[in-house]
């Protein structure tokens, strides 16, 4: 009788957890399809969860926008700096950044120092040898600030910051896709940097030092900063033709 009594008493120590158990599992089921509708409108979590996705895929990223704080700065450094003009040339560049990367170098942007067209064929040429294609398809900018002003050694630096979307995805040589999604936008910021150079013999970056500055007449290209006449043609160069600003740097701002 003893032993009955024992087995009944495990029995419905048994089943008390195992109610317990499935009580409290549909409570946080009951909870998880609150949150999901809460958050969704849905108490379906999988269709909650690709909402989000779609969601995230249409809301562009956030810049970091300085302008207004930073723009009085640089006009008073640079009194002819336009910067309606600036900022296009930024977006330019930016598209035909990934433009490039889109076709394996096929097209190559025309503006940019010889620093910037040497990390973008280094890109290119990373995807060549991975056997690889980043594509860049239907690129809109949604909005463009500056972000960052900074003085270094011989030169000064403008960050602008771009909210941009794509379609981006990896394929393989075969068109088999490897990252991304063909079918779903990406939302991302970039970060586009404007230097001016004040002195090469400063400059720490040979890249840098090297950056081309022409006649506005004849195109040869310009010995000196202090340059006043240009050797070939003999035309004169003001000043503001010899201090150049140059696209020097495009980076993805990387999601935390």
């Amino acid at each position: 009788m003893g032993n009955y009594t024992g087995l009944i008493i495990v029995l419905a120590l048994i089943l008390i957890i195992v109610i317990a158990v499935y009580i409290g599992v549909a409570a946080l089921r009951r909870k998880a399809r609150q949150v999901s509708r809460e958050l969704f409108g849905t108490s379906d979590l999988r269709q909650g969860a690709e909402r989000m996705r779609e969601e995230m895929a249409s809301t562009p990223k956030s810049v970091s926008a300085m302008t207004k704080l930073l723009l009085p700065k640089i006009v008073q450094d640079f009194p002819d700096f336009e910067y309606d003009e600036m900022k296009e040339r930024a977006d330019n560049i930016l598209v035909d950044y990934l433009r490039a990367i889109g076709t394996g170098g096929k097209e190559i942007p025309k503006d940019g120092s010889t620093e910037l067209k040497e990390e973008l064929a280094a890109h290119i040429a990373m995807l060549e040898e991975a056997g690889q294609r980043e594509h860049f398809e239907q690129i809109h900018i949604h909005r463009t600030e500056i972000s960052q002003y900074r003085k270094s050694e011989g030169r000064c630096i403008i960050t602008f910051q771009s909210a941009l979307e794509c379609f981006h995805y990896v394929t393989d040589r075969g068109g088999n896709l490897l990252k991304g999604a063909r079918d779903l936008k990406y939302q991302t910021k970039y970060n586009i940097d404007l230097i001016y150079i004040q002195d090469r013999e400063l400059v720490e970056d040979q890249r840098t030092q090297a950056l081309g500055i022409n006649c506005p007449n004849c195109g040869a290209p310009l010995s000196a900063l202090g340059a006043k006449v240009c050797e070939y043609c003999g035309t004169p160069v003001v000043e503001i033709n010899i201090h150049a600003w140059f696209f020097s740097d495009v980076k993805e701002v990387k999601r935390l």
